[in-house]
């Protein structure tokens, strides 16, 4: 199970909501088959090459994710979700598609910057006589 938080807080069950807990495991066929046919409502058909690449999918099976860990919370509500919280919506369904766990990912809402090493990662070339430092120069 993982949280999101919202930038952008949305109305859920007449709450104004900033957090929202998600379960990939809990994603049923039922709520997959869902998700598919919310991302095509409305719309004109497309083709995309393959469904690791289907970012509407994606974003509609984080959506499932959401209501698979509290089944309170309606497609409708997710949908009013807006600005770049559809992102973290979209990565959670694109790792399920991946078949990458939320322990193997790293936490998408971190706001922390990560740490950088003052090592190299390669070691620096070393000249090892006087001739191949003239070919260098």
């Amino acid at each position: 199970m993982g949280k999101i938080t919202l930038k952008n807080p949305v109305l859920i069950n007449g709450k104004q909501v900033t957090e929202l807990n998600y379960d990939t495991n809990e994603i049923t066929g039922v709520l997959f088959a869902e998700a598919e046919a919310r991302k095509s409502s409305g719309k004109t058909m497309s083709i995309v090459p393959a469904s690791e690449f289907d970012t509407s999918l994606h974003i509609y099976l984080g959506y499932a994710a959401v209501i698979a860990a509290d089944p309170s919370v309606d497609w409708s509500d997710l949908e009013r979700v807006k600005g770049p919280d559809i992102i973290q919506f979209m990565r959670i369904g694109r790792n399920f598609m991946l078949g990458v766990s939320e322990k193997d990912s790293p936490a998408e809402s971190s706001e922390e910057p990560t740490e950088t090493s003052a090592e190299y990662i390669t070691p620096a070339y070393q000249i090892s006589n006087e001739s191949d430092s003239q070919i260098l120069s």
